[in-house]
């Protein structure tokens, strides 16, 4: 038995002829050899072309919020050496008359008509999905639509395409439908609630409401025949129709997108006109001023606002708290109570901007309406709390020169306290100013000084204990906190410098006084480094025979009998400290002793006077003067010559030019 191919496609026009070699052989016997001619004719046939024909069919997409009974696909014929039969996509977007003009010229698009032959027909072998197919080829949108609320949907149609003749041939179509790119239509608040005062007019604007979406229309659902609201359409503006009374009315409103009617969403308002009372609530207290410490808890109640409305008006009371936002973030409204809402942090710069008080206003309103509404000024100031004890700086070691003079500074002891307001400290040394501890420290800023003599001598270092006591951090004064801190005082040594005196060469002329007297000469202005060092003195040469003494600083002049004009030049001695390794300048004295002058009777004789000889008095002044050799006054002449006789040539070659 011969067969055509499966897939095989014969045209008389490109081979009318195939010869087919047939071999044949039984058992035993020899192979026979035969030719079938096989020809082929022009005639109709009925074929349905790929994709449509294929195994998968074709495919089809579109949006899920087509429209319904809209065209999606359209089987067509194609004239190819018979009738060959093909599928066309329309889309959501495609005119089908656009495109069946394209396919077939002749079509004249009247109705939901297409220029099909009459003699073929469709039939849909799966009744399986919600598409519908028409006798005249045509896959339409299920009459409801297509559901967007589901992710991407697949239908396959099986199509059967059979001519008047009995030739038939078959394809399948696979239709994707894709989630909606549009937003669906939603309420913003699917329940609202308004309430109004009596006495509105006709077509005054009640309230308002809003859905997202493409193309939103707002409708009235219930009730069916509202008597005394209506909704804008387009707005979605709810009115009154007439002037309102006290009444209690409850509207279903869809909102719908005006080219899809199946993508809609409904909510529900309750519109409440209430009397209008004019008399506002009266509350207890009319005004609340409190002070509160920083570490109260949040969640505290601060108050609990006592208020009773008129009896005429069945309205509840709202509260509200209104202010700065500071105010509002830290204090909260629960029913009549006013609640800490945030820790109450003192020791903040933020605080102390707001000069540690909260301003507010609770408002309380009958049914929300603001002819019924009284203000309650709020006043809250935060107090202190003593939370933190002063803290010791990281290092307290200080280094002083042992020669440091009275008052000098040593150094700042620097306490930290986290209280507000930061570092009020108060500082105070254990055992006061005595010998053993020479200093002092300032009571505010910590600055201790010297206030007695330091001697490295008797001691290295001094180990000091500093009280810091937190001042202005709580209003009970019973509740200051303290802390002991060390502070280490190390002596530095400084040596001995040499005693100073002005001037160190001194000359002096006296006359001696009456034997056995005391007579003062001059007395030595010296000092040394550290200025608290005591001098001594001590005459150690030209007092062979013992004329003077020194008491302290002050030379004493001893004169005796056998006083004779003489000079006496004496050498003394000045040191500071005592000890082996001691450092000491000399003062020359050069003191001039004349004879005391004796009484004369009276006589007439004549008195002579004896004037005492003075050694003169030289004073030598030297001047720098240069003499320069006799070579270097030649070179100099020969030098200015020469540069006049440049300077004339010079100027004779300008003046020429």
């Amino acid at each position: 038995q011969v067969t055509l191919r499966a897939g095989a496609e014969l045209n008389a026009r490109q081979v009318n002829q195939y010869t087919l070699i047939l071999r044949a052989a039984c058992p035993g016997e020899d192979e026979v050899e035969e030719r079938l001619f096989v020809w082929v004719t022009a005639g109709h046939v009925l074929r349905c072309d790929s994709p449509f024909a294929s195994a998968e069919g074709d495919v089809v997409q579109v949006l899920a919020d087509v429209a319904p009974r809209t065209p999606l696909y359209v089987v067509l014929p194609q004239p190819l050496g018979g009738l060959t039969v093909s599928g066309r996509s329309l889309g959501s977007h495609t005119p089908i008359e656009r495109v069946l003009r394209q396919q077939n010229p002749r079509y004249g698009g009247m109705g939901w008509g297409f220029p099909l032959p009459s003699f073929l027909q469709f039939r849909l072998r799966n009744h399986n999905t919600p598409l519908m197919l028409t006798r005249r080829g045509v896959v339409l949108a299920p009459d409801n639509g297509f559901d967007p609320s589901k992710d991407t949907q697949t239908f396959r149609l099986e199509i059967e395409v059979m001519d008047r003749h009995g030739r038939n041939c078959s394809g399948a179509v696979r239709v994707e439908v894709l989630p909606s790119l549009r937003p669906r239509v939603t309420f913003l608040e699917p329940h609202w609630a308004v309430t109004v005062t009596e006495g509105i007019g006709p077509w005054e604007v009640v309230t308002q409401v809003h859905a997202r979406g493409d193309n939103v229309r707002y409708a009235i659902l219930a009730p069916v025949a509202p008597m005394f609201f209506t909704i804008d359409e387009v707005t979605g503006e709810i009115r009154s129709t007439r002037q309102l009374e006290v009444i209690r009315a409850h509207l279903l409103i869809r909102a719908y997108n005006m080219l899809h009617p199946d993508d809609h969403a409904t909510a529900t308002v309750n519109v409440t006109v209430q009397g209008t009372d004019r008399q506002a609530p009266r509350c207890v207290p009319a005004i609340f001023v409190s002070q509160v410490p920083e570490t109260v808890s949040p969640g505290s109640i601060l108050v609990t606002m006592r208020c009773s409305k008129s009896t005429s008006t069945d309205g509840c009371l709202h509260y509200a708290l209104e202010g700065p936002p500071s105010s509002r973030s830290h204090f909260c409204m629960e029913g009549p109570q006013l609640k800490v809402n945030t820790t109450l942090d003192y020791d903040s710069e933020v605080m102390a901007a707001l000069g540690f008080q909260f301003t507010a206003t609770i408002v309380v309103t009958v049914g929300g309406q603001p002819l019924q509404t009284t203000r309650v000024p709020v006043l809250v100031t935060v107090t202190p709390v003593n939370e933190f004890r002063p803290a010791c700086p990281n290092s307290a070691t200080f280094t002083v020169p042992e020669t440091a003079a009275f008052s000098s500074v040593v150094g700042r002891v620097a306490g930290t306290d986290r209280d507000y307001p930061l570092d009020s400290l108060e500082y105070s040394l254990e055992g006061g100013s005595g010998p053993a501890q020479p200093f002092s420290i300032d009571r505010r800023t910590g600055e201790i000084r010297v206030v007695g003599p330091l001697g490295s001598q008797q001691q290295k270092s001094y180990r000091l204990v500093v009280r810091l006591t937190d001042a202005h951090n709580d209003l009970d004064l019973s509740k200051r906190q303290s802390r002991l801190c060390e502070v280490s005082v190390r002596l530095q040594a400084v040596p001995d410098q040499l005693p100073v005196c002005i001037p160190e060469v001194q000359e002096l002329q006296i006359t001696a006084g009456s034997p056995g007297s005391r007579q003062p000469v001059t007395r030595l202005v010296c000092h040394s480094s550290p200025d608290s060092a005591v001098l001594t003195y001590t005459i150690v040469g030209g007092n062979e025979d013992g004329r003077f003494r020194l008491e302290g600083n002050t030379l004493v002049y001893l004169p005796n009998d056998r006083a004779s004009p003489h000079p006496f030049v004496l050498l003394v001695e000045v040191w500071g400290s005592p000890g082996a390794h001691r450092r000491s300048t000399v003062v020359a004295l050069v003191v001039h002793v004349g004879p005391r002058s004796t009484p004369v009777p009276p006589s007439t004789t004549t008195q002579h006077t004896t004037l005492l000889q003075k050694e003169p008095l030289v004073v030598m002044q030297t001047e720098a003067v240069w003499h320069p050799p006799a070579w270097f006054v030649v070179v100099l002449t020969i030098s200015g010559a020469l540069l006049l006789a440049t300077l004339g040539c010079m100027a004779w070659k300008l003046l020429c030019r």
